[in-house]
């Protein structure tokens, strides 16, 4: 009986095994091409969704470089400072490649005039560097309210199209209104995926500048006051 039945059962396996795969692979095309199902509107909203992953990685990358610990610069341009060696302090800021570093630069070409120019020379180099780091930023806000509005935009020219079917074949099949219904949300559900996406990368990326922001006027308000010291 062993020697029978272990042939079959072998055979039972692998056409199991091989129906699975065949299963798997069915269903990831199925997959692929219900989300085509959605419609022409599905080109832009992929689209946006390529778009904002390419923003948001970019803007991640750069805003994590910049918050980098500057290696005690702030404390070797003090140091230099409070020695008389402004020059060893410009030298050491053009070396370092940051925020922080240009701010402090552009203070200390103003060393000798009334504190007042030099914050502002510091404010308004800051603003640069605040408008540098929040560089398209924005377009993950505008995704984010744009790509909902497509789905539904799909959505809505599913339901004419279905209603059109409806009116040419003269009645209404339950099914295929339903099942049309059903394919022309996808549209719908895709935007609305992609709208929170890059609603919450906006919002991290926003959180991000914003505890860089205040490290670095933390840093260039003490900087000014050691220039505002009656010794300077």
């Amino acid at each position: 009986m062993s020697l029978v039945q272990n042939p079959i059962t072998v055979d039972t396996l692998n056409q199991v095994q091989q129906q699975t795969v065949a299963l798997a692979t069915q269903e990831d095309l199925n997959l692929i091409q219900l989300l085509m199902k959605g419609g022409w509107i599905m080109i832009p909203i992929i689209l946006l969704f390529f778009l904002g992953l390419v923003i948001f990685f970019e803007r991640y990358i750069t805003i994590s470089k910049a918050g980098k610990s500057e290696g005690g610069l702030l404390a070797q341009v003090k140091s230099n400072v409070l020695s008389g060696k402004l020059d060893a302090a410009m030298a050491v800021c053009r070396s370092s490649n940051s925020a922080l570093a240009r701010m402090l630069q552009k203070g200390l070409t103003r060393v000798g005039r009334p504190i007042k120019d030099i914050e502002g020379a510091i404010e308004n180099q800051g603003k640069l560097e605040v408008s540098r780091l929040e560089k398209n930023i924005n377009i993950l806000g505008i995704i984010a309210g744009i790509a909902p509005m497509l789905g539904f935009v799909g959505t809505i020219f599913g339901v004419i199209q279905i209603f059109r079917d409806v009116e040419i074949a003269g009645g209404i099949d339950i099914g295929s209104v339903s099942g049309g219904l059903y394919v022309k949300m996808i549209a719908s559900a895709s935007g609305l995926t992609i709208g929170i996406l890059a609603y919450i990368g906006y919002h991290i990326l926003n959180m991000m500048v914003e505890r860089l922001i205040l490290r670095i006027e933390t840093d260039a308000i003490e900087f000014i006051d050691l220039l505002d010291e009656p010794s300077m």
